[in-house]
């Protein structure tokens, strides 16, 4: 109760908004400021979210921009614009755009082998910093092939981050340029041979072509001890707030630290194409491969449908992409532990939306925020799983019957030593819901004593209530959790 109301007295800190003005959605139909403002007081009221900033643009101009709730729950202090917030895979896409100018530079080709840049072969480069180098390749000759577009689109077969992988490892775990899988691991080896080509460390570039020249002076690849006093904190659903990650090594797959106020003067220039020519633009925000899978991690990331083919998803270059009747969409997303943040922009409409959030829970009224302020039905919020905060899978029907208050003793988070997962176990009347770290909730069905399944993708879910654990069999393998 204490964390609701420390949100209600601390709604208004910052604001850009001209009541009574009228907000264009993507229909042609409009709403006020005031029932924007409204909206998403009440979401971030009935969802308990600790703070959001949000800014909307008609005619890519911010027409709305506020922020709202804590910076710091447990010290009150508000979240605030020039608030120093963890930037996640926000980004990307400033690494996309900076790539960009040099493809029209002419000093990378989008199509080279990237291994064509450098002065020995790819595993034999020692690289100092945090789990770098690619030795682990040697024997996979199949990281010639990859290119500058491949990691843009994340089509160069590796893993999110090495430190995924059960063994620690970099692999290639399917054939450059066939498949997309998102990978920071791609992105990473974009940055490291950007910075052979220039001579120039990634924080330098940065700064020199993006941050310097666009006032950003409270953002950076790397941790500024200045940033100190104005700290924006990550908290998890109950309010508590994450240990803080100081990067010091930039990383263009997701060391940004910004401001609500930077991020959105760079949005604004890159939404407005400024930098790059109307091809490069173009090509950065178009389809350059197809997405089809059905969630965008976990293990229906290899599991190809139809869900979004109404909208053609798929990835241009650092950013997302679909279609729907009103306008083309490029979109991105940043996620990490205690932060929730999403960009999307309708070029035809020139209508945007930035939304960040430093809440665990802050991704649950993305959906519903979406639609009520931009009229924008089409984000793809189940494949990236922006779970609403009000929804319930559907219910199914139990071959052993067991009552709602007996599904009681099977609630709670769990945990494996064998996997880099969290299965979180909840209930509806009739069922358990499970949902593992970044997938998609979803229904189990009771088929004999401590037993559940969930038929869809051949998951058996054995629990022992008295000693507290549960076994997970999928595909033939075997895993242990406990609870937490």
């Amino acid at each position: 109760m204490k964390f609701k109301m420390l949100l209600v007295a601390t709604f208004l800190t910052v604001s850009t908004i001209s009541f009574g003005q009228s907000i264009k959605r993507i229909d042609g139909s409009t709403i006020t400021t005031e029932s924007l403002n409204a909206k998403i007081e009440y979401l971030i009221k009935v969802a308990n979210v600790s703070g959001v900033a949000v800014a909307l643009f008609n005619d890519n101009k911010i027409i709305f921009s506020k922020t709202y709730g804590l910076a710091n729950v447990q010290k009150n202090i508000p979240f605030e614009k020039s608030s120093v917030m963890y930037g996640a895979s926000f980004a990307k896409t400033v690494f996309a755009y900076i790539v960009m100018q040099y493809v029209q530079q002419k000093v990378i080709d989008l199509d080279k082998p990237l291994v064509e840049y450098l002065n020995k072969p790819l595993p034999e480069i020692k690289i100092n910093g945090f789990r770098r180098g690619y030795d682990d390749l040697k024997d996979d000759k199949r990281y010639e092939k990859i290119t500058a577009r491949m990691c843009l689109t994340h089509t160069t077969g590796f893993p999110n981050w090495r430190w995924f992988e059960a063994d620690k490892k970099l692999k290639i775990k399917s054939d450059p340029g066939t498949r997309y899988s998102y990978s920071g691991e791609g992105i990473y080896l974009l940055q490291f041979v950007i910075e052979q080509l220039t001579g120039k460390d990634y924080e330098t570039i940065s700064q020199e072509i993006v941050f310097k020249p666009l006032g950003m002076t409270n953002t950076s690849q790397v941790w500024q001890t200045r940033f100190d006093e104005n700290i924006c904190y990550g908290h998890n659903a109950k309010g508590e707030p994450y240990e803080l990650n100081k990067w010091k090594e930039a990383n263009a797959g997701g060391s940004m630290s910004t401001t609500f106020e930077d991020f959105t003067v760079f949005y604004t220039h890159f939404i407005n194409g400024k930098g790059l020519s109307k091809k490069s633009f173009k090509e950065m925000t178009s389809q350059q491969v197809r997405i089809r899978s059905r969630s965008q991690f976990g293990p229906l990331a290899k599991i190809d449908s139809t869900d979004n083919d109404s909208i053609q998803l798929g990835y241009g270059f650092g950013v997302g992409t679909f279609i729907t009747p009103w306008s083309r969409a490029f979109f991105k997303e940043g996620h990490d532990d205690g932060w929730g943040h999403y960009s999307i922009c309708f070029p035809d409409k020139k209508i945007a939306v930035v939304i960040m959030t430093n809440n665990d829970n802050g991704e649950s009224i993305f959906k519903e925020f979406l639609e009520y302020s931009i009229g924008d039905k089409f984000t793809p919020w189940h494949w990236e799983n922006y779970i609403p905060y009000n929804y319930i899978p559907p219910p199914v029907t139990n071959i052993y019957v067991v009552t709602s208050q007996e599904l009681d003793k099977y609630l709670g988070v769990y945990i494996s030593s064998q996997l880099p997962i969290k299965i979180t176990i909840t209930k509806n009347n009739l069922n358990l819901i499970a949902q593992a770290t970044e997938q998609n909730a979803f229904t189990l069905q009771a088929t004999e004593k401590d037993k559940f399944v969930y038929i869809e993708e051949g998951i058996i879910l054995d629990f022992n209530p008295i000693e507290k654990t549960m076994i997970l069999k999928q595909n033939g393998q075997t895993f242990n959790f406990t609870i937490e």
